[in-house]
């Protein structure tokens, strides 16, 4: 069989599907972007059937672009943004609301209120994550709260409940697979990541029914077969993986202390710590980097909810750009005497402060402040979170920051100025590989491994290769200044003490 495979890369603001040949490069693409849904302040939502539909298309438009028909794809991998919640109707496959997504705030003060109850160890300590509304229990113990008859409704197994994989493959499959993979199910806030199944006990705190549930697969597995009235043909779905675990593999991080960032909507670092679950003493999320051949790998992961969204707010919010890919050449216009900092909290502050209820601020403006200032303070502020993040990693995994090559991807990486500015900043190597997609290159990894068509683990790591390496150039004065501006300017952002 052709190696072809391909890569369903469900994201956030747009789904992108990827055909990649028999030597891993780039066939033919798709992408269309869907609309973004925003009910109240702090709400984000996302209508199911449209994430539906763009599937559909551009999966029919990358295979054109790479002039195949569906019987020559081996396999297809999925990878998808996480955490985001989808009911359906087991009958009908209907939704019975909209998806809620992993940035919605919702749920924050119900997230109090289970620490208040002195919750949050008891969920930490089963599944390695905080009590905060971006995971998708408690989005999911609100739509069973608040919408009418669901609760009852999913008690008698007449509700399906999943993240985006799980509801493209049911839709995929025809209703005949209601699966997900180990690393979606970590990011739930109700699956033990130590005993690797659903853990009754948060069930029963979040009131959620255990009808509702998929089984728990590796993620490189048997998902199920398109139906053949999709695409022409019926295709394997043989790998599925979370976006951020995607990218883990799709850069090769395959060795504990290895770590990646991805720069999509938001930012996420993860760092490969083998076998070992790392509880973290600084508020970073212990999580599943991937299950294969039923054995799992553990990694800490730093979740920054505005990275390439505050690029996006430049564009479409306050108007200083009009293409995103122009925000690197705005902000090495700014004037380096001006100290402006903007904190990008708004949708509240991820890791690791954890702060659902800080709304974004900028400090340091003044009358010669301009789009190029503002321009560079957002992608600064990137940077920041950042070293932020690799601070506290670094303390859990006890290294160096300087020790740590970091491997980035992600639609932000393209700008050389944004690169320099981390390296600068983190005060460590940053590498900048060949192939971009690597969160796709992930998910077809799976799929293709599994198929028997691409190379096992460690040919895979073999391949991946380095477009370019950024070392930090920065003063060192310059930079213990500046981060302890930035540091300032998050205090007085934050809402808590």
């Amino acid at each position: 069989m052709a190696g072809y495979i391909l890569a369903i890369d469900q994201g956030t603001t747009s789904t992108r599907s990827i055909v990649f040949d028999e030597t891993m490069q780039i066939a033919g693409v798709g992408q269309t972007e869907f609309p973004q849904i925003f009910p109240k302040s702090g709400w984000v939502e996302h209508d199911p059937e449209a994430i539906w539909e763009s599937v559909l298309l551009t999966v029919k438009q990358a295979l054109k672009a790479a002039g195949l028909e569906a019987s020559q794809i081996a396999a297809i991998g999925i990878t998808n943004q996480r955490e985001t919640v989808v009911v359906w109707d087991r009958e009908t496959g209907k939704p019975i609301h909209n998806a809620i997504v992993w940035q919605d705030r919702r749920t924050a003060s119900y997230c109090e209120k289970l620490k208040r109850e002195g919750l949050e160890k008891t969920f930490s300590k089963r599944t390695g994550l905080l009590l905060d509304p971006y995971f998708s229990g408690t989005k999911l113990s609100w739509l069973l709260s608040n919408v009418k008859g669901a609760r009852a409704r999913a008690a008698k197994g007449e509700l399906c409940f999943g993240t985006i994989d799980t509801f493209l493959i049911w839709r995929l499959t025809g209703g005949k697979s209601f699966v997900t993979d180990a690393t979606n199910a970590s990011r739930t806030l109700i699956y033990n990541i130590a005993d690797n199944a659903w853990d009754q006990s948060l069930l029963d705190i979040l009131k959620i029914p255990a009808a509702m549930l998929p089984e728990v697969k590796d993620c490189a597995d048997d998902f199920g077969v398109t139906e053949k009235s999709l695409f022409g043909a019926e295709i394997p779905i043989l790998g599925v993986a979370g976006d951020q675990q995607a990218a883990t593999i799709g850069q090769a991080c395959f060795e504990p202390g290895m770590m990646k960032s991805t720069y999509g909507t938001g930012c996420f670092a993860v760092l490969n710590t083998g076998r070992d679950m790392v509880p973290s003493k600084n508020r970073l999320l212990t999580t599943i980097a991937y299950r294969l051949d039923g054995e799992t790998t553990y990694a800490l992961e730093g979740s920054i909810f505005i990275a390439g969204a505050a690029v996006q707010w430049l564009r479409d919010g306050i108007g200083v750009i009009d293409k995103a890919s122009k925000s690197g050449d705005l902000a090495a216009k700014a004037d380096p005497q001006q100290d402006v900092y903007l904190v990008p909290a708004f949708t509240g502050m991820g890791a690791p402060h954890w702060d659902a209820e800080a709304r974004g601020a900028m400090f340091g403006l003044t009358r010669a402040t301009g789009p190029a200032e503002i321009a560079r303070a957002a992608l600064e502020a990137v940077c920041y979170q950042t070293r932020d993040l690799l601070d506290a990693m670094c303390r859990d995994w006890k290294t160096r920051s300087g020790d740590t090559v970091l491997r980035v991807d992600g639609g932000m990486v393209a700008s050389d100025w944004t690169m320099q500015r981390l390296s600068d900043l983190l005060d460590a190597p940053v590498d900048r590989p060949k192939i971009l997609e690597t969160t796709a290159l992930g998910a077809a990894w799976l799929a293709g491994s599994k198929a028997g068509v691409w190379p096992d683990r460690k040919a895979f790591a073999k391949s991946w290769a380095r477009e370019r390496r950024f070392e930090p150039e920065m003063d060192p004065k310059t930079r213990v200044a500046k981060i302890k501006g930035w540091k300032d300017a998050v205090r007085r952002t934050l809402t808590k003490g």
